[in-house]
């Protein structure tokens, strides 16, 4: 479960610090007192959108710390399955540094990708926001569902069918290929070979061009070399080292102090003898073959124009050798081959049709489980009489999941006929359907931890009661943290926390604590009564939290 949040300079944020208990976490608060910033901030941390200008006015960065306990093996072991070794007591600690320039995720002090914070943090928390009950309006959300639902029994096969797929589309466009005539086929092969023939008589050789290239600067500096060694030569062959090693020599016995001289002299007489010779050895082996010279720059120009026409490697080159022989293969045995990649299109065709088959039969079947659920969820959500089901049709071609479309349909009055949920469900009514999916979800999947961002939008009255029972029962199994305006959701709290935007300093801070016993019923009859707070308000909060205990009980 989420043990704690800690935010520091988001938004209107200074610094907040959060401790969250077991079963259901209500926040409450004056509308515009931050309670969106305190779940987005959570969002954030998980790998949702940073917003522009998110970093408080005057601060350098703003950072968000979650702390979540793992006690459950299973979820221990798919953690380790992800390179994430909870700390001490099955802790994961998920950070993000957000700066001006750029953000930073970590999981235990390790520096995580987005993609990979989503994958590990989807094991632990899972966020119903504000609008997501919109995305039930289109269709491509209701497959999902459903998938999300039997994802334990379908995963095996739907990579199967992932990669029946690739290997599909992959024959489909080999056999576009085979659409030419014969005549562009002859001209496409001799063309091939022409190329095939030009790369193979180069012969390239890794290495051989800067061989060649150091061969032929060589060359080409050859008189320049020749003059410069000579000057050397003479240079260090001459009189002078030695007519110095000479008068040294002469004196040193009168001072002692000159040895040391005399020494280097000698050594440097011997060092510039040694140079003169190996000079002169270089010198005598040195020869300028024309013939050697101009075969050289001829296989240089061979070399640079095979690089420059085919790829501007060796490796590259040798690589489109490879793709032309293949290519001119197809060419000579052009209709044996298509004949061959007709077969196995038809027999990758046919495994994905049957996979796809035994998927779809999986989902009709799972479907009626699922919408049985969410229909018992729908009843407890105060929909009478409601009838909610999903329809299945066959796309006209095959995707990576499957061919199924599939669509919720929804009835919420006797002898209406079942329609689509765009049709018939107002925002409360979507609010709610969304409740009762992630319910079902929510128990097949076991996510420890769920967040829902004010799931009483268009509700009230009886339907408030409803969702208030059904966050109890879902808080029974979970952690539920849940932000709400309506008392009959906010009485159910094990634990309740304020939320309020206050002025320091002359600057604007929103701040949260958690409340007791007494200060709950408080918040209550501010949720009861709004501005005017009378007693009668206050002895009804008391009575709405009593019956609220009994429930929980």
């Amino acid at each position: 479960m989420l043990v704690t949040l800690h935010v520091k300079n988001l938004a209107l944020i200074d610094k907040v610090d959060v401790e969250f208990g077991e079963g259901l976490n209500i926040l409450t608060g004056e509308t515009g007192a931050g309670k969106s910033i305190i779940i987005g901030s959570v969002n954030i941390a998980l790998g949702g959108k940073v917003p522009k200008d998110i970093i408080r006015k005057g601060a350098d960065y703003a950072y968000i710390e979650l702390v979540f306990e793992v006690t459950d093996q299973e979820k221990l072991e798919a953690l380790k399955a992800m390179d994430v070794i909870p700390a001490e007591d099955g802790l994961v600690i998920v950070s993000k540094k957000i700066m001006p320039s750029r953000s930073v995720s970590k999981i235990n002090d390790e520096t995580v990708t987005a993609a990979k914070l989503r994958q590990i943090t989807g094991l632990l928390i899972d966020i119903h926001g504000q609008h997501e009950h919109q995305s039930l309006l289109y269709k491509s959300k209701h497959l999902e569902i459903l998938d999300a639902y039997i994802n334990s029994q379908t995963q095996t096969l739907k990579q199967n069918i992932a990669d029946a797929y690739r290997t599909y589309q992959e024959l489909t466009k080999k056999m576009e290929e085979f659409t030419s005539d014969q005549e562009a086929r002859l001209r496409e092969a001799d063309f091939c070979r022409f190329e095939i023939n030009e790369i193979e008589q180069a012969a390239l050789k890794d290495g051989e061009e800067e061989e060649l290239t150091e061969k032929h600067r060589r060359l080409s500096n050859f008189q320049k070399i020749a003059e410069s060694l000579n000057a050397a030569y003479e240079a260090v062959t001459g009189d002078v080292i030695s007519h110095a090693v000479r008068q040294v020599n002469d004196v040193v016995s009168y001072d002692p102090a000159l040895r040391s001289i005399c020494d280097q002299l000698f050594d440097a007489d011997a060092i510039l003898s040694d140079v003169g010779r190996e000079i002169s050895d270089y010198m005598d082996n040195m020869s300028l073959d024309e013939q050697e010279f101009k075969q050289i720059e001829d296989r240089l120009d061979q070399i640079r124009g095979i690089l420059a026409k085919y790829g501007g490697s060796v490796e590259k080159v040798l690589a489109y050798l490879e793709e032309k022989k293949e290519k001119l293969e197809t060419l000579e045995h052009f209709d044996e081959i298509r004949q061959k990649t007709e077969a196995d299109l038809a027999a990758a065709t046919h495994k994905l049709d049957q996979d796809c088959q035994k998927l779809s039969q999986m989902r009709k079947k799972a479907a009626k489980d699922l919408t049985a659920k969410i229909k018992q969820g729908l009843n407890d959500l105060n929909f009478i009489d409601v009838i909610f089901t999903m329809e299945f049709e066959r796309l006209d071609h095959y995707t990576a999941s499957g061919y199924d479309e599939a669509e919720f349909l929804i009835s919420t009055n006797p002898g209406e006929p079942v329609k689509p949920l765009g049709m018939v469900a107002s925002g409360g009514e979507l609010s709610r359907i969304m409740l009762a999916i992630k319910t079902v979800l929510a128990d097949s999947d076991e996510i420890p931890t769920l967040i829902f961002d004010e799931i009483d939008t268009g509700i009230s009255g009886r339907t408030a009661q409803k969702v208030s029972e059904k966050l109890r029962v879902i808080a029974g199994n979970h952690q539920v943290i849940c932000i709400t305006h309506l008392p009959q959701i906010a009485a159910m709290a094990d634990c309740h926390y304020q939320i309020e935007k206050t002025a320091a300093e002359g600057r604007t801070v929103t701040t949260i604590r958690p409340l007791n016993g007494e200060e709950m019923i408080e918040e209550l009859a501010r949720l009861l009564g709004g501005v005017k707070i009378t007693d009668t308000v206050r002895q009804n909060a008391r009575e709405m939290k009593k019956l609220a205990s009994k429930e929980r009980s």
